[in-house]
């Protein structure tokens, strides 16, 4: 059996732990409860009712109204013995009895006790309450004195001969006596006496001691039971996410997060699932970059390698067309590193924006002088359309990056009318640069796609006109460091535009013969 530590137990294992150890904390609350607590509770509990009622009797006699009804209503409602007394002139007169606690004959108060309680509740300010323990052990004698009487011409020591009886302390049980002491509004005392026997608990506590032993039984089985099913439950949805996360670890793309149970492992399977999407997704762009800068980087190397070897072996071949093709192809080799490196620096976050103030519109009309060759020899037509000279604050070159980049990717993948437009607006504020081609259009359903460091829209690998085939994805990163909004719609058939926002720090007018 594998060993585990108790810090890496299995999740079934701790819940199952858990609940067993919930079980033992029931059990034993129950026990401590029914040997400490029961006894205690019940004498609590009884004195606060005899309490309430001798509250609600001493009102009603205090006020005069339905007196006798009240007594007999609070006592046969709440099995309790109550007696009246008229305490006048130190005198003990009973006015009424309402015995419902133990019958009327077997309890009679003796008058040396009732003097006992009245002095009480005097002393302590006319309310007075305490637990008997004698009262009930009396009745025991007098009902054997009552029983002895009963035989006719029986003998005292006869009749103990054939009736057995415990002594005092065995058949004694406590009895609650609360003693008030009321003056009416006539000015006359009255000496209210309730008491109330407190049922004997110890029998009571064995059986159910007893019962409770049983009950324990029961329950550790069907704790444990119920323990290893639930633990069971609650543990395998998220064994199951786990076993296929490790399936996922070995790079397994087919495997299914499907665990189902509770809102949480789903919600976590949804979250594996996508990042499963996502990771096969990028392992398959990440090939298809590999084999794209492959070639971007065999390309000029080759050309590089066989222009140098024609010049070596073919003296007339040392041209400056030649020697020229060498130094496009060493351009566009260092272009591809460069842009490799930024981007690696820019998604790593080693590289930080230096924002300071500078002309927007002065730096896009900068990057147009780049493309005077394409504009002369190759017939492209590229604009800048805007109105004011906006400044921004913002990191120059890293922001004159961007624009680059949108503007190579318009020229790869410009029309037929070789035209490409980038337009600058102002609008609350906020500076919008959009740059526009003719194209052939990104289908909808890949343009969240476009951005990702490792998608081509077009499979097939086409070599630019200009830059390294990374331009979009140091576009985002750029846009992203400076919290820049930024986005592309297309058409198919009709062309691209891609634009990107950023606040403005102060807007001019040109006038239109400036501009």
């Amino acid at each position: 059996m594998r060993k585990y530590s108790k810090r890496y137990w299995p999740l079934q294992i701790k819940l199952l732990g858990y609940f067993l150890l919930f079980g033992a904390i029931i059990l034993v609350v129950l026990w401590v409860f029914q040997s400490f607590l029961l006894k205690p509770y019940y004498t609590a509990s009884k004195s606060n009712r005899v309490e309430q009622s001798a509250s609600r009797i001493s009102q009603s006699i205090e006020q005069n109204k339905n007196v006798w009804t009240t007594i007999d209503n609070v006592a046969s409602n709440n099995s309790l013995s109550v007696y009246v007394y008229d305490s006048g002139a130190g005198l003990m007169n009973l006015l009424f009895q309402c015995t419902y606690d133990v019958p009327a004959d077997e309890l009679v108060m003796e008058e040396h006790d009732i003097y006992s309680y009245y002095r009480s509740a005097k002393n302590n300010g006319g309310s007075y309450m305490t637990v008997d323990t004698n009262s009930v052990a009396d009745i025991a004698k007098r009902k054997l004195d009552m029983l002895r009487q009963a035989f006719s011409g029986a003998t005292e020591d006869s009749a103990s001969a054939e009736i057995h009886y415990r002594s005092q302390s065995e058949v004694s049980t406590e009895s609650m006596v609360c003693a008030n002491i009321i003056t009416r509004d006539d000015g006359s005392e009255r000496f209210l006496l309730i008491t109330s026997s407190i049922t004997p608990l110890s029998n009571t506590i064995e059986i159910m001691r007893g019962q409770l032993i049983w009950v324990t039984f029961v329950f550790v089985i069907l704790s444990v039971i119920f323990s290893l099913y639930a633990s069971h439950r609650i543990a395998k949805p998220i064994s199951k996410t786990n076993n296929s996360a490790k399936e996922l670890a070995k790079k397994n793309y087919e495997v299914n997060f499907n665990a189902k149970g509770y809102l949480e492992v789903e919600e976590l399977n949804e979250t594996l699932n996508y990042a499963k999407t996502e990771l096969a997704a990028t392992e398959k762009l990440q090939r298809e970059l590999i084999a794209n800068i492959s070639h971007d980087l065999r390309t000029p190397l080759t050309m590089i390698t066989g222009y140098g070897e024609v010049m070596r072996d073919l003296p007339d071949e040392n041209t400056p067309e030649n020697i020229q093709i060498i130094i496009d192809e060493a351009s566009r080799l260092s272009t591809l590193v460069n842009d490799l490196l930024d981007l690696s620096k820019l998604q790593s976050g080693a590289l930080r924006a230096e924002k300071k103030r500078f002309s927007l519109t002065d730096s896009v009309t900068a990057i147009f002088a780049r493309y005077s060759k394409l504009i002369e020899q190759d017939g492209y037509n590229i604009t800048f359309d805007y109105r004011e000279n906006v400044c921004v604050n913002a990191d120059e070159l890293r922001i004159s990056q961007v624009i680059y980049n949108l503007v190579n990717n318009a020229v790869n993948h410009v029309g037929e009318d070789k035209t490409v437009i980038v337009t600058q607006t102002v609008k609350g504020g906020r500076v919008r640069i959009e740059v526009t081609d003719h194209g052939e259009g990104i289908p909808a359903d890949k343009l969240e796609y476009i951005w990702d460091r490792y998608y081509k829209v077009d499979k097939e690998h086409r070599r630019g006109v200009i830059g390294s085939g990374l331009g979009l994805s140091i576009v985002k990163s750029i846009l992203d460091a400076h919290n820049a909004h930024y986005g592309v719609r297309s058409t198919l058939g009709k062309g691209s535009t891609f634009w990107f926002e950023m606040t403005a720090d102060s807007v001019k007018k040109i006038k239109k013969d400036e501009s």
